[in-house]
């Protein structure tokens, strides 16, 4: 995007889109303790819907106004508190159930702390990796994982959950690969 075609400059921190991301971050305790304390219902389906559709819209609402520093740093975070804390509110609420969860949520867990230290590192170097279209379409694929276990028509078909969230295990490991390779490439041009 040009300079001129922005709407807020790249240090704006008030703009639109990142005040839906604030939004989902203040949404994203409701969801987890809702999951904790009502797993299956329609009022968790909705608010995790109301935080998954957010994330949508603020990404196209960053495109349309110009995205921010600030933006590039809170939409990951919110996605990650969203995700991991949906996860394991899912695993917390059952103990006895959704075990295979367990270990893509530390797959998924440990990814996004790595990507954290190394975005950091690279931010450092000057260096900005943006999501791929693969990266938006794991955290797509993390929500519905999370989705088939809180939705009362599928809860109770735990397969969907898992084939799912395995899927986005994998998704999340490919996609942090390619974050490493990406960034070691823009690093080795400079």
């Amino acid at each position: 995007m040009r300079t001129e075609d922005r709407t807020y400059g790249e240090t704006a921190l008030l703009t639109p889109a990142n005040l839906m991301t604030a939004f989902r971050l203040l949404v994203a305790p409701v969801f987890i303790y809702m999951i904790v304390v009502n797993r299956i219902s329609w009022w968790t389906t909705l608010v995790g819907f109301v935080a998954a559709a957010s994330d949508y819209f603020d990404g196209i609402v960053a495109r349309r106004h110009g995205t921010t520093t600030s933006g590039a740093f809170l939409d990951p975070l919110a996605d990650k508190v969203i995700v991991l804390g949906g996860l394991y509110a899912l695993i917390i609420s059952r103990p006895h159930g959704l075990k295979s969860f367990i270990v893509p949520a530390i797959i998924i867990t440990l990814r996004e702390v790595w990507m954290s230290v190394y975005r950091s590192k690279m931010a450092r170097r000057g260096i900005s990796i943006p999501a791929s279209k693969i990266a938006k379409w794991k955290t797509f694929v993390q929500d519905w994982a999370i989705a088939f276990c809180v939705i009362p028509l599928t809860a109770h078909h735990e397969w969907l959950g898992v084939v799912t969230i395995w899927a986005a295990a994998v998704m999340t490991v490919y996609t942090g690969w390619r974050y490493y390779v990406d960034g070691r490439r823009v690093f080795g041009a400079r």
